[in-house]
């Protein structure tokens, strides 16, 4: 970690606030016409996803922190720990279900993304790409006359995530999900 001046901030920088890590969204520097200028800004939550807004003095130091995004492939998990291999190295790397976001999403083979303190050389938490490609493996079978406006039905993926399908869609179909939303996208091709 190293300090970092309020004249430095730029978004996307990550700070160390009592332990807990913050990533910047917005920032501005503040020139009232009375009194010191100041810089307030507007940080997101590495860990915990909690959004708040902080002032700070111009001026004023900050721990930084390098955080880097890494490529693993996901491998299997045991209830406690999910195992990942890095893509290049192919070192495996058991991560705690803790540090795990959108669990239901990880499909064994598929790529997921880990967040690591450069610093530390740490993992901080892994989750899975923004949009997966992944089987639908139980649905209740579509009727006829059905049509692809028409309304939709769950679906058990085959990571075990229930998400709602057109009515069109049938066991054992490949579509592509967004696990940040949990919602259908389309066919795959």
């Amino acid at each position: 970690m190293s300090k970092v001046s309020t004249s430095d901030f730029r978004n996307g920088m990550v700070l160390d606030l009592d332990g807990e890590f913050y990533s910047i969204t917005e920032f501005q520097h503040v020139k009232p016409g009375k009194g010191p200028a100041f810089v307030r800004t507007k940080l997101k939550g590495i860990m915990n996803g909690k959004n708040i807004d902080k002032t700070w003095r111009s001026g004023e130091n900050a721990e930084s922190v390098r955080i880097e995004q890494h490529e693993y492939q996901y491998l299997y998990n045991d209830g406690e720990l999910f195992y990942l291999m890095h893509n290049e190295t192919y070192e495996q790397v058991p991560v705690n279900a803790s540090q795990v976001e959108r669990k239901g999403y990880f499909v064994e083979g598929q790529n997921c993304n880990v967040m690591v303190n450069a610093d530390e050389e740490s993992i901080l938490y892994a989750e899975p790409k923004d949009q997966i490609e992944v089987v639908i493996e139980q649905t209740d079978p579509g009727l006829r006359g059905d049509t692809a406006q028409g309304g939709s039905k769950p679906a058990t993926l085959e990571s075990g995530a229930t998400v709602n399908v057109p009515l069109f869609i049938n066991e054992g179909e490949k579509v592509r999900v967004d696990t940040r939303t949990g919602e259908y996208i389309e066919r795959a091709k």
